[in-house]
């Protein structure tokens, strides 16, 4: 399927990211912080970033704007997870440049269905 890499704090939800995205039959990678988020996606793009947003230094809002502001990686589409659950946090997110926004806990099918139509969209595009 897809290299998915996710940038998260948590290890326990990386752990259970990584245990959904694998069973779906994605190849997943994973950072603890932005800046080395950062790093990875413009050094080796993945298919798809899954963003945390609460993290220590540079936080996920502040990642995605980097990252869909610069051209080399703008085409990566994100997915924001948090548990930041106020409308006013996933408009920010989408408007950061996010391709969406999905609070925790994760619905397992939600996510999986948010990645499957993002990573058909830009396999068309």
């Amino acid at each position: 399927m897809a290299n998915i890499l996710i940038i998260d704090d948590s290890p326990t939800d990386v752990r259970v990211l990584t245990t959904l995205l694998e069973r779906a039959g994605h190849q997943v990678a994973s950072v603890g912080n932005a800046e080395e988020g950062i790093e990875r996606v413009r050094s080796a793009p993945p298919a798809l970033v899954i963003m945390d947003v609460i993290m220590p230094g540079m936080n996920g809002f502040q990642a995605t704007r980097t990252l869909t502001r610069d051209p080399a990686t703008a085409a990566v589409p994100i997915v924001m997870i948090t548990t930041k659950a106020m409308e006013t946090d996933r408009v920010w997110g989408l408007r950061q440049g996010a391709r969406a926004f999905i609070t925790k806990p994760v619905n397992e099918g939600e996510l999986l269905a948010c990645i499957n139509q993002l990573l058909s969209s830009a396999s068309a595009a």
